[in-house]
């Protein structure tokens, strides 16, 4: 994937807080020693909108691999715009995440949507893209594969 930039030396992932559909905290410790694929995002973002689908698609693929495809909104109606955003395109793999005052959007520097960072199983920050990609695309798996078989 030419527009995904590695991150060298690797990183800790920033520590703070997202929420998830109910307005419970979520943290990135929260998903184990899986791989995360944290995609900033809002419905109103038309690349977004393009990519959401190719998201759901990877997060079908490879979940049972151990990805994690986080997309975390930050529209500031929350769960309210986005369930029924979901349901408009069909999205069915993908969990919701919020983040409507875009504090840790902030807190990982993203500051276009959407932005997509890549955290490893160790929970470190090893790469982002800014803008759309074609996330399903034999290219994307081949580079989230090589992390999902990182020892």
């Amino acid at each position: 994937m030419a527009q995904f930039t590695l991150q060298t030396p690797p990183r800790p992932a920033p520590v703070g807080e997202f929420q998830d559909a109910d307005g419970n905290s979520v943290t990135l410790l929260d998903f184990g020693h899986k791989v995360v694929l944290l995609n900033i995002w809002a419905t109103w973002c038309v690349p977004c909108v393009e990519e959401m689908p190719a998201l759901d698609r990877l997060q079908g693929e490879l979940g049972d691999e151990g990805l994690v495809v986080a997309a975390v909104s930050v529209d500031l109606q929350g769960a309210a715009a986005v369930r029924p955003f979901y349901q408009k395109l069909g999205i069915k793999n993908l969990a919701i995440y919020l983040d409507p005052k875009s504090e840790y959007t902030q807190l990982l520097g993203a500051d276009a949507v959407p932005s997509t960072l890549l955290f490893s199983r160790r929970g470190l920050f090893v790469g982002k893209l800014i803008g759309n990609a074609a996330w399903d695309s034999p290219e994307a798996i081949a580079l989230l594969r090589y992390y999902l078989n990182e020892r």
